[in-house]
């Protein structure tokens, strides 16, 4: 730990004590040192779970106890503002999804940091799913052969739950996930449509479409309204199809963490999806099962320490993200328009 990045928080509610925490704590590298909150209720919390964490009352605090880094897990309105003060102190920084609100926003924060020669990145976390480090490894074997349709959901059945406004709305934080992986295996998007439903901007429920450069039609869908969810995945190539269910088969990590478990709980088990989860490889009338890649959320915190001190790249470049941030601008516009928008 002599050398391990000094590493703060900032926000301890569900996003924060649930899905950074426990990774913060978990990853050797990294010294967790404690938490931006003023909550009398979270701090009682984070003495609990992280006893040897501090609270802080401001991010100057923070850096005034020897932080380097800061990982900003707060309401998706106060992202821009929280990291633009963290990196007018000189802290690298790791942003929550949806980056933003907008692409603007993200382009300014983005900036700020190259001006200010710190690290930024955004926590696409889901880039370590289970499910989709499959993917990747399929049409990278070419078991599929060429790509051509690919299906993605996020659906999930919750008729009383409230959007929170924390979140942005459906579309910005399911879409955040569901368009940066759809990027990211198959590249820029050159057209968008959208339909989006739900009250004021806090939509509950989406689909959206994109048309790549590289011919792939990506089909993606959003909500906390549908009572009979879809596959998680269907990708459908000349050669094959790779289909994940859409309950038994959602990637496991996050259960785990709301179970209270951790990677330095559970070491080499986790991130490891029961048989019964296993997506399946179809070719016309025949299939079989295909064992899911482990999990590995547990990677990213270690792998933007090492950035900081040098030793590799980040886990997501930011760059990466204002192209997602564009996407699901242009998403807003369509369903608002009814047509499709060129990027």
């Amino acid at each position: 730990m002599s050398d391990a990045v000094k590493f703060g928080l900032v926000g301890y509610g569900a996003g924060g004590r649930i899905f950074h925490a426990p990774l913060l704590a978990s990853a050797e590298n990294v010294d967790f040192v404690g938490v931006v909150t003023r909550s009398e209720e979270r701090r009682a919390e984070l003495a609990k779970q992280h006893p040897t964490a501090a609270a802080f009352d401001s991010l100057a605090a923070l850096v005034a106890a020897g932080a380097e880094a800061v990982s900003i897990s707060t309401p998706a309105a106060t992202h821009a503002e929280v990291a633009a003060e963290a990196i007018a102190l000189g802290l690298n920084v790791v942003v929550d999804k949806p980056f933003t609100l907008d692409a603007p926003s993200a382009q300014a924060v983005v900036r700020a940091a190259a001006e200010k020669g710190v690290l930024l990145s955004v926590y696409q976390n889901r880039r370590w799913d289970s499910d989709l480090l499959t993917v990747r490894k399929l049409i990278a074997e070419g078991a599929l052969g060429t790509i051509r349709r690919f299906e993605s959901r996020f659906e999930r059945w919750a008729p009383e739950r409230k959007v929170p406004a924390a979140g942005g709305g459906t579309l910005l934080d399911f879409g955040s996930h569901l368009v940066d992986q759809a990027l990211l295996l198959h590249g820029p998007a050159g057209r968008v449509y959208a339909e989006v439903r739900g009250n004021g901007d806090l939509d509950d429920d989406f689909f959206l479409a994109l048309h790549h450069v590289n011919g792939v039609e990506s089909h993606l869908w959003g909500s906390w309204r549908q009572a009979a969810p879809g596959p998680r995945f269907r990708v459908s190539g000349s050669t094959g199809t790779y289909i994940v269910d859409g309950i038994d088969g959602m990637d496991g990590q996050e259960a785990l963490l709301k179970a209270g478990r951790s990677p330095k709980t559970l070491g080499d088990r986790w991130g490891v999806e029961p048989e019964h989860a296993w997506g399946r490889l179809y070719h016309g009338p025949t299939s079989a099962p295909v064992p899911t890649e482990r999990g590995r959320w547990d990677t990213y915190y270690p792998a933007f320490a090492k950035a900081v001190r040098g030793e590799g790249k980040l886990p997501v470049d930011p760059t990466d993200v204002l192209r997602t941030m564009t996407v699901l601008d242009a998403a807003r516009e369509s369903a608002q328009s009814g047509t499709a928008v060129r990027l």
